[in-house]
């Protein structure tokens, strides 16, 4: 099997890591950008992590102009506001043996990947990871729990998935080829648009937050409005889930302490792109279409949209 990984950023740069650190598939390359190349050429690709173990190692770095046809699967994972991009650059690699597997946050990249590929040539898949680039290119995992899911969109049980899966068993990653993928999506982003929507609308953490009189309450109303609207969908979040991973996440949320913040809060208070349309503008127009009460989704919806006027205008302090 030959994999082609688009990015090595945190997310590819830590799952097409592990994937070549454990040996099992033929060849794994990561197309990327010129920095980022020379980087890699330089000091291959190197992975910090105090629970999984450190990695370093010379890699096969591609620019989109040396891709050619061949690859088994292609690992999409670009941020959503590069899907463009990100789709002319792996389309020479995507020939009639080609699978694509997004793991990208939300579920419109879908329908975008189907326009350009078609139906049989786009996988569903999620990652649950915690990880960051640093400066000087090194993959930084943070936490010990990282796992990956990814199935075909109809439901069918194929061969190209089951060999997926067996190839990431042999790294340390949590890996699940599932049937009901879509579900698993929704499930997601029912989670990250809730932390999404409330630490980037309050410019604070999940402690800080609870902190708010009434923001304890507050938080579990928007969790649940999300469940919500995944379930007006077609995809009720399974209580397993709800009850075991989603609601004691944001009910242990200490008041005042440094609690956790999505990567969208965080590429805002950088100054960074974020993925505004992706995640809180697709919960906001879903909430919609199932005619469910919508003023938290566009409150955080109208902030995020604000700000990246903001930030195109540059009227920032010091910019």
């Amino acid at each position: 099997m030959r994999i082609l990984v688009m990015g090595a950023g945190a997310v590819g740069g830590y799952f097409g890591g592990r994937l070549a650190q454990a040996g099992v598939v033929k060849e794994v390359a990561f197309l990327v950008r010129p920095g980022r190349k020379k980087q890699l050429d330089r000091d291959g690709l190197v992975i910090e992590s105090p629970s999984t173990g450190d990695f370093r190692s010379p890699v096969t770095a591609l620019l989109a102009e040396e891709v050619e046809p061949g690859w088994d699967v292609v690992l999409l994972t670009c941020k959503a506001y590069d899907l463009e991009a990100a789709v002319a650059a792996i389309r020479p690699a995507v020939d009639e043996r080609t699978a694509v597997l997004p793991l990208l946050n939300g579920l419109s990249h879908i329908d975008t990947l189907e326009a350009a590929f078609g139906k049989g040539r786009v996988l569903g898949g999620l990652a649950k990871v915690q990880a960051t680039l640093a400066l000087e290119g090194v993959v930084r995992h943070l936490a010990p729990f990282t796992a990956l899911e990814f199935g075909e969109l109809d439901g069918r049980t194929t061969e190209r998935v089951l060999a997926l899966e067996a190839a990431f068993a042999r790294t340390p990653i949590k890996v699940e080829a599932v049937s009901d993928i879509r579900g698993r999506m929704w499930e997601k982003l029912t989670f990250l648009g809730a932390l999404a929507a409330a630490t980037v609308l309050m410019r604070a953490n999940l402690g800080e937050i609870a902190h708010a009189p009434q923001g304890g309450a507050w938080l579990e109303r928007l969790l649940q409005r999300n469940a919500a609207i995944a379930a007006a969908h077609g995809y009720p979040v399974r209580s397993e889930a709800m009850e075991r991973e989603f609601l004691p996440f944001f009910r242990t949320a200490v008041p005042g302490s440094a609690g956790a913040t999505a990567s969208m809060l965080r590429d805002l208070e950088a100054g960074g792109r974020i993925e505004a349309d992706h995640i809180l503008g697709f919960l906001l127009d879903a909430a919609r279409r199932a005619g469910l009460p919508d003023e938290l989704h566009e409150a955080a919806y109208l902030h995020a949209k604000a700000y990246e006027a903001r930030r195109e205008a540059r009227r920032f302090p010091g910019s």
